[in-house]
């Protein structure tokens, strides 16, 4: 996150409207939360939203090897390699707790987007 910030902050740094303020007198932390952080706060989120999903597929394939989280818990990992044995005969025991963890994933994504979409001032212009 951090490097993501500061790239971010360094762009917006060097754009006209900075420079505006600084002319009219504004304070750096005043600039930095009234013009920098506004314009920068939708890539941290949509960063975030991703990093939590990639955490959830984390947990997932862990709990999957069985490094994760221990029974009695559940854990969609452990429920997809319980269900493993049983694929010809019971294949929903694997296939539903896949779908349930691909739907989660991709909902979070694209929640972020959606974030993005609606924060994003450069999308607001247009």
């Amino acid at each position: 996150f951090f490097r993501l910030s500061r790239g971010e902050m360094i762009s917006e740094k060097t754009k006209e409207y900075i420079e505006a303020a600084q002319a009219l007198g504004e304070s750096d932390i005043k600039i930095i939360f009234k013009e920098i952080l506004p314009n920068i706060v939708h890539s941290i989120l949509v960063l975030a939203t991703l990093r939590v999903g990639y955490f959830i597929i984390l947990e997932a394939s862990l709990s999957f090897l069985g490094l994760g989280i221990q029974p009695p818990t559940p854990a969609w990992g452990s429920m997809i390699n319980s269900g493993r044995a049983f694929m010809l005969t019971s294949w929903w025991v694997s296939t539903m707790p896949g779908i349930a963890l691909l739907v989660l994933v991709l909902s979070i994504n694209l929640l972020g987007e959606g974030l993005r979409d609606i924060l994003d001032p450069r999308l607001k212009l247009e």
